[in-house]
């Protein structure tokens, strides 16, 4: 079965982004918009206290009317991160992020922070398998070798 590390050595960008809780939003948006991300690991020294996403964005700070450019990323940030090891299998982490209602967990390795893998991900995963699949079949039903 498939598990974490193989979705993050798929990914063509390696690492996590991650800021300051104390950057504005409007900062954390040129980071997000840069580096072609949908979400941003909040650390403050060496801890993780939240995460910030596009979803926080409309939902904490467009929809209430605030200003990006003094409001704080630890004020609209989603505190609560979860974290999975890199042996965690795909499926249980889909599972996850459907019971948590989240679109991103932390991959978390013996050395710390490895990677994120984000819901994008695992559908791309599972739509790679299913054409896997199909073109099995089809070489089966054909005798294509």
């Amino acid at each position: 079965m498939s598990r974490a590390a193989d979705l993050l050595a798929r990914k063509k960008a390696g690492g996590v982004i991650s800021v300051a809780p104390s950057i504005s939003v409007r900062e954390a948006c040129h980071v997000l918009r840069d580096r072609n991300i949908g979400a941003l690991f909040v650390l403050e020294g060496a801890e993780y206290v939240g995460v910030f996403t596009e979803r926080d964005l409309v939902k904490r700070v467009v929809a209430e009317g605030r200003d990006p450019e003094t409001t704080l990323v630890r004020d609209v940030m989603t505190p609560k991160v979860i974290f999975v090891k890199p042996d965690r299998e795909i499926d249980e982490i889909e599972a996850i992020m459907r019971q948590e209602r989240i679109r991103h967990v932390a991959v978390a390795g013996e050395g710390g922070l490895v990677g994120i893998v984000s819901i994008g991900d695992v559908t791309a995963w599972h739509a790679d398998e299913e054409h896997q699949k199909v073109e099995y079949l089809t070489e089966y039903l054909y005798g294509r070798a």
